[in-house]
């Protein structure tokens, strides 16, 4: 399975030297438009030299620019796909359609923890579990489902923790509540919501720590994001398939309830005597 330049950008990252790093942090704040750049461009937005921007490129498994700009232009393709566009499941020889679903959806969870790093997993599960801040949760149309059932999870084992539902004027004014030592959770996937987009900017201006699950193209939210979980969302249906993010949410909980276990313990018990 072909790795995203993203998730290239995530497995490699670590060993790049620190201009080679500043261009893909430029890179990804800028999904994939600034790639598409001269490398002129690409190397004064990222303020390092235009050879260093050839030398991430190369790094990340391209023979050149125009190689890379290519993988780019096919990524921003698939970003701009919607539901009609979509290719449809073929039938299995047995008739049905779950085997080559199964396997996409297996496929997507295997690629998306490939590209996850167990650093990464702790740094975030760490910031959920700390209780000097409060700890938001929003999701699209297809994916506040996610965003309430991590927060309904989380809200039992801490205090301070809210799903952010209704329009879009009701998200604004809970920002009055957010600040520095908060985290806000999104979930985005293609075609992405512009009014997350516009929401995660004014928290981000708020100091806010923005947690975002995407999928391996990079929602438009990244540039304003802490921590970023690109996971694989296609599947041979006109639909995308939440299922690769949904388990890790899930893995997420299980590492907060650890960390949390004493005070989750007790706020179960406490929980318990009230019904």
């Amino acid at each position: 399975m072909i790795s995203s330049i993203a998730e290239l950008i995530a497995d490699r990252i670590g060993t790049m030297p620190a201009g080679e790093r500043r261009a893909a942090q430029t890179l990804v704040a800028s999904y994939p438009m600034i790639g598409l750049k001269t490398v002129a461009e690409f190397s004064a937005a990222a303020g390092v030299s235009s050879p260093t921007i050839l030398r991430f490129v190369s790094r990340l498994g391209f023979q050149n620019y125009p190689e890379f700009q290519s993988s780019l232009q096919d990524e921003l393709a698939a970003q701009l796909q919607s539901p009609a566009t979509r290719t449809l499941i073929a039938p299995s020889p047995g008739g049905g359609t779950a085997p080559p679903m199964l396997e996409a959806t297996l496929d997507n969870m295997r690629e998306t923890f490939k590209h996850l790093s167990d650093r990464q997993l702790a740094d975030i599960a760490g910031r959920l579990a700390d209780r000097r801040g409060k700890t938001f949760l929003i999701g699209g149309r297809f994916t506040d489902p996610l965003a309430r059932y991590m927060a309904a999870h989380l809200a039992v084992i801490q205090s301070d923790v809210f799903h952010l539902a209704g329009q879009e004027s009701m998200w604004r004014d809970r920002l009055i509540d957010m600040g520095k030592r908060d985290v806000l959770v999104i979930f985005d996937i293609r075609r992405y919501q512009e009014s997350l987009a516009r929401f995660a900017e004014k928290a981000h201006q708020r100091g806010v720590q923005i947690v975002l699950f995407t999928d391996q193209w990079l929602s438009p939210i990244a540039r304003f994001a802490r921590h970023v979980i690109a996971g694989r969302t296609a599947v041979p249906s006109a639909w995308d398939s939440s299922a690769a993010l949904f388990v890790v949410a899930e893995t997420l909980i299980g590492a907060v309830t650890r960390q949390l276990e004493a005070e989750g313990a007790r706020r179960i018990r406490e929980m318990e005597d009230l019904r």
